[in-house]
């Protein structure tokens, strides 16, 4: 199992698991052969039904816990049923190796302007640094497919789910249904071919203070953040 961290990784190197990227586990293999056993031998179709599976059975939750690489792991987060963006990134994209379809990470920093009053009096700000997104390479190109936000949590934001056809990027929508500003993304991170774990630190330690990240990781270690229900808390309109 290869633990290198590229920048940028061709398709040829975006197939081999990782420890983070476990698709060898047998938990996340039988996701992908279910895949293809309902979209057959099509990839761009094993792409679609593994980027819904991800959206919509694994629920959003900014509050799960963060700060190491078992957080990440894609057997982990399957057996978990919720994560925030960058572990429900990490799924998908070892589903999309475990189906033979070569699949990297993406990450930027995105701005949110429709979160809930509790997240961003926890967060102390709107910035999200090194918000998660996949990359499947499909049909000879990279095509970008976002699987943060379940069905559900954009109905209650009044914000269209992000669709995917795996030929056209699907990305975070600029407005929600009331044209309100809700997602700019302000900083691109690049492409990786595992989680850069420390770089993802290294950031939200400058963002949001280190301080606050010691104690977030103190409540997590207690058992407080994982109490917080996200789906309860006020949306910010």
């Amino acid at each position: 199992m290869t633990t290198e961290l590229l920048r940028d990784p061709p398709p040829e190197a975006c197939l081999a698991p990782t420890d983070i990227l476990d698709c060898d586990h047998p938990s996340v293999a039988e996701i992908a052969a279910q895949a293809a056993a309902r979209a057959g031998d099509d990839p761009v179709r094993q792409a679609v039904d593994l980027y819904y599976f991800v959206r919509d059975r694994i629920w959003y939750d900014p509050y799960t816990p963060f700060y190491r690489p078992e957080h990440y792991r894609a057997s982990e987060v399957l057996r978990r049923g919720r994560a925030f963006c960058i572990p429900k990134a990490a799924l998908l994209c070892a589903l999309g190796r475990a189906a033979q379809i070569p699949t990297r990470l993406g990450f930027a920093t995105v701005k949110n302007h429709l979160a809930t009053r509790e997240l961003l009096e926890y967060l102390g700000c709107d910035l999200f640094p090194y918000h998660g997104f996949v990359e499947f390479h499909l049909e000879g190109r990279w095509v970008k497919a976002t699987p943060a936000f379940n069905a559900e949590l954009c109905k209650r934001h009044h914000v269209p789910p992000l669709e995917f056809d795996g030929r056209e990027d699907s990305i975070f929508h600029p407005f929600n249904l009331k044209q309100q500003r809700f997602m700019e993304y302000v900083a691109d991170h690049g492409t990786w071919n595992d989680v850069p774990l420390a770089d993802i630190l290294a950031a939200w330690k400058r963002i949001y203070g280190e301080e606050r990240i010691a104690r977030w990781i103190a409540s997590l270690e207690k058992g407080g953040d994982l109490r917080r229900d996200f789906y309860r808390e006020d949306v910010v309109q």
